[in-house]
């Protein structure tokens, strides 16, 4: 079965197949952090998207080099600097601890490379004099230089290949030197800042003076430099479709460094925003949510990270504390399954038939990474295999199998195992073993009633294949 996703560059769902000429090598990129404050959930969404594709493609078979880009040069991180009074690394390197922290806490597989813009100041300056070079790019009075879309134009190549743009409001000759404008905006973009007193201590030398990158021109400069001129995938948020994305292949085809007829990126992705109250989640709407606001209620990462997959990535969905309680009673039925499971198999070799969930789940992901229908596929594994595990049909090698293809579905899933169940203290233990002889002695309304005491004070009765234990709520 071939696995599909759509292509924001084609407007479609269509076959993934990559570049290389064997099938197997995937380059991914996906756009990072700008580390110039916390990340927050709206952010995480994208990057645990992106883990979830590359954990299918390898699951699917393919060997991929993950790249995600790490922003540590830009207008606000400047203005962050300058107001603290610190260098830009110590500056942005709290941040970028912090956000690998929460990217851990989440699931998330570490990228293959992390590459920091200020580590690439020569390749970027390389990328950009081949555009001088080619007449794609000039420099303007104040030092900076910016790249042409006229010229981009007019050299026949297309300026909006993600999205449609009403070209005929393109305002030639203005420019833009922020790293942020407005969407309905086309008009050239920077490339390299002239410095100016604000930037302190953040400048470069270059061929056209002291300066700095924009912002756009860094992602295409990494990306090229560690993946090739042409590569398979870039993944992002849907905000950055335009105009970062758009920029990207502008400077990335207008250098000319692919092959006659390639492409910068064969296949696009983008994910939807993450919205809160039905507003789109971000800080100058202040209804966000930082990794830590949520564990401070009692949240965990794998609970954030299930509710974050909940929903196709380029559907918008709300993000909610009740959402996040609902992630954590899913979870729990099927901790609670793989329970059971762990103490029937005891060990045991698992049958040679891992059943029918990983065949089921892969033909959900294989559509354009339907995860309800993969979470399906899971909740009708957990209520089939709790109901052969009461009707006691299952074998410890059946078992043991059932839990071997639970592990292949969630090396996708990431979501991992529930935590080391709480040890239960002295006075719950002599509770229970109290409830234990009065079922014994068949003095139900004695043992009933410890039972009750026993769930007022969080604790639960468990009947398992191998007798009753404590359960903590």
């Amino acid at each position: 079965m071939a696995l599909n996703f759509f292509n924001t560059l084609t407007r479609s769902v269509e076959e993934f197949a990559p570049l290389d000429p064997a099938g197997k090598k995937v380059g991914m990129y996906c756009c990072g952090p700008t580390i110039h404050d916390s990340a927050h959930i709206g952010n995480f969404r994208t990057f645990v998207f992106a883990d979830l594709v590359r954990r299918y493609l390898e699951f699917r078979g393919y060997t991929v080099r993950h790249v995600m880009n790490i922003t540590d040069v830009e207008d606000k991180i400047i203005a962050r600097v300058r107001a603290a009074g610190v260098s830009l690394k110590e500056y942005t390197g709290k941040y970028e601890a912090a956000f690998f922290a929460d990217l851990q806490a989440l699931g998330c597989q570490p990228p293959h490379d992390s590459p920091h813009a200020t580590e690439f100041i020569p390749e970027i300056i390389a990328l950009i004099s081949a555009l001088v070079v080619k007449g794609l790019a000039y420099q303007a009075p104040d030092g900076s230089v910016y790249f042409s879309i006229e010229k981009y134009r007019g050299c026949g190549c297309v300026y909006g290949q993600l999205l449609k743009l009403n070209l005929d409001e393109l305002r030639v000759g203005e420019r833009v030197r922020s790293d942020e404008y407005a969407k309905e905006s086309v008009s050239d973009f920077a490339l390299w800042k002239a410095r100016v007193p604000e930037d302190g201590a953040v400048f470069w030398p270059s061929p056209w003076g002291e300066g700095r990158p924009g912002w756009h021109i860094e992602c295409s400069a990494m990306s090229m430099k560690l993946l090739g001129p042409s590569f398979d995938l870039h993944l992002g948020g849907e905000d950055l479709v335009f105009p970062h994305h758009e920029d990207e292949i502008a400077q990335s085809e207008g250098a000319g460094w692919q092959a006659p007829g390639g492409r910068f990126v064969k296949h696009w992705m983008h994910g939807a925003h993450l919205l809160v109250e039905g507003k789109k989640m971000s800080k100058t709407l202040g209804n966000f949510f930082v990794l830590k606001d949520l564990t401070g209620q009692g949240f965990t990462g794998r609970e954030i990270r299930y509710l974050l997959l909940s929903a196709h990535y380029r559907e918008t969905f709300n993000f909610t504390l009740d959402g996040l309680r609902g992630a954590r009673t899913a979870l729990a039925r099927i901790d609670e399954c793989l329970a059971k499971l762990r103490e029937l198999a005891a060990g045991a070799t698992a049958a040679a038939a891992a059943g029918d969930l990983p065949a089921a789940f892969q033909a959900a992901l294989d559509e354009d990474l339907n995860v309800a229908g993969a979470w399906g596929a899971v909740f009708e594994w957990v209520r089939e295999t709790n109901r052969r595990l009461a009707e006691q049909r299952f074998t410890p090698a059946e078992a043991a199998a059932a839990l071997a293809a639970w592990q292949v579905v969630d090396a996708v899933l990431g979501v991992g195992a529930a935590p080391a169940g709480e040890e239960a203290p002295a006075e719950i233990v002599a509770l229970f073993e109290q409830r234990q002889a009065a079922r014994k002695a068949r003095d139900f309304a004695a043992a009933d009633a410890v039972r009750n005491e026993l769930k007022a004070r969080g604790w639960v009765i468990e009947d398992t294949p191998k007798g009753a234990r404590l359960k903590k709520v």
